[in-house]
C-alpha cells in the first residue's frame, strides 16, 4: 500500500511542473505579445503624427508657388526620419494635401513564432477652408464690396481725406485710443476676433502712429521688398473684412466681421504720407475655418482624416 501511495505522489509531482512549464509558456509568450504590441502601438502612434504634421505643413503652401507644397511634406518627413516610409502623396491646389506612410518594423518575441516583421501605416489629409477666426489681426479693414485682385498694389487710407462718412478703415480692437491701435498694428490684436463679431471703429488723428507701426514693420522684416511668401515676415499682416453694421452722425461706428484678408506691405510710410501701399496675397495661416464666410484670400487649415 505504501509503495502504491509513493508512486501516486511521483506521478502528481510529475504532472504539476508539467503544468507550471506550460503556465510559463503561456506568461512569456503574452508578455511578448504585449511587448511587440507596444512596439507596435508606438511606431503606429509616430507615423500617424508624422503623415499629420507633414499634411499640415504642406496645406500652409497650397495658396504659394508650384512645388513648395511637396517640399514641404518632404522636409517634415525627412525630420521626423520617416522619409523612407512616403508611399504617395496627393496634391490638389488649393484645396488639399494628403500623406500615406507604410513603415516595416522588427518584432522581438514574435520571431519565435517565425514573424520577424510587421506593417504599420499611417494616411493623413488637410484642407484649407476660408479663415473664419483668427488672433493676431491688425486693427484695420476692407469693406466686403471691395473686389480684390491679389497681388495689385492697394492702398489702404487712414485719415479723412477723399472717404465717405468720416470712416476709413481703422478699427478699435481692444478698445479706443491711439497707444492700443499702435499696439495692436506693430504686434497684432492678441485676442481672438471671429467672423459675426460686432466691433467699433476708431476715430482720431493716428496717421502718426500708423507711419510708425508700418515702418517699424519693414525694417523688421529679414527679406528683400516683395518676398511675401515667407511664414515670418512681418510686412504681412491679417485685417478683418467687414460689412457695415451701424452709422450715427453720418459716420460708420460699428462693423461686422465676415472674413479675413492678408495685406503685404510694399513701402514705407513718409511723413506726407496718409496711406498704406501694399497688396492682398492668398495664403493659409493659423487661424480656424469657418461657414457662411467671404473669402478673400485667407485660409485656416483643417485635418479632415
Amino acid at each position: 500500500m505504501r509503495i502504491r501511495l509513493d508512486a501516486f505522489i511521483r506521478e502528481e509531482q510529475g504532472s504539476t511542473i508539467v503544468l507550471a512549464g506550460l503556465a510559463m509558456l503561456v506568461l512569456l509568450t503574452i508578455a511578448g505579445l504585449v511587448v511587440d504590441g507596444g512596439i507596435m502601438y508606438a511606431e503606429k502612434s509616430h507615423l500617424q503624427k508624422t503623415a499629420n504634421a507633414a499634411a499640415l505643413s504642406g496645406a500652409q503652401e497650397l495658396t504659394g508657388r508650384p512645388g513648395v507644397a511637396e517640399a514641404v511634406v518632404q522636409s517634415i518627413l525627412k525630420a521626423h526620419g520617416e522619409q523612407n516610409s512616403l508611399i504617395g502623396t496627393e496634391i490638389v491646389p488649393m484645396s488639399t494635401v494628403r500623406v500615406k506612410l507604410k513603415k516595416d518594423i522588427r518584432l522581438g518575441f514574435a520571431r519565435l513564432l517565425g514573424r520577424d516583421t510587421a506593417t504599420v501605416t499611417a494616411e493623413a489629409a488637410a484642407q484649407i477652408m476660408p479663415m473664419g477666426r483668427a488672433s493676431g489681426v491688425a486693427p484695420l479693414g476692407i469693406d466686403e464690396s471691395i473686389p480684390l485682385q491679389y497681388m495689385k498694389p492697394y492702398k489702404l487710407k487712414v485719415d479723412n481725406s477723399g472717404v465717405e462718412a468720416g470712416y476709413f478703415g481703422i478699427l478699435a480692437l481692444g478698445g479706443p485710443g491711439a497707444s492700443t491701435y499702435e499696439s495692436n498694428l506693430k504686434y497684432g490684436y492678441p485676442s481672438e476676433i471671429e467672423a459675426g463679431d460686432i466691433i467699433d471703429t476708431q476715430t482720431g488723428n493716428i496717421a502718426g502712429k500708423t507711419r510708425d507701426s508700418i515702418n517699424m514693420r519693414i525694417n523688421e522684416d529679414p527679406y528683400p521688398a516683395g518676398e511675401y511668401w515667407h511664414r515670418d515676415s512681418s510686412r504681412v499682416i491679417l485685417i478683418p473684412v467687414y460689412k457695415p453694421h451701424r452709422y450715427g452722425s453720418n459716420q460708420l461706428k460699428t462693423i461686422e466681421v465676415r472674413g479675413f484678408a492678408y495685406f503685404y506691405i510694399l513701402e514705407p510710410m513718409s511723413s506726407k504720407d496718409t496711406s498704406i501701399t501694399g497688396m492682398f496675397i492668398e495664403r493659409a495661416g493659423t487661424g480656424y475655418a469657418g461657414t457662411d464666410i467671404v473669402n478673400k484670400g485667407a485660409y485656416a487649415i483643417r485635418l479632415i482624416e
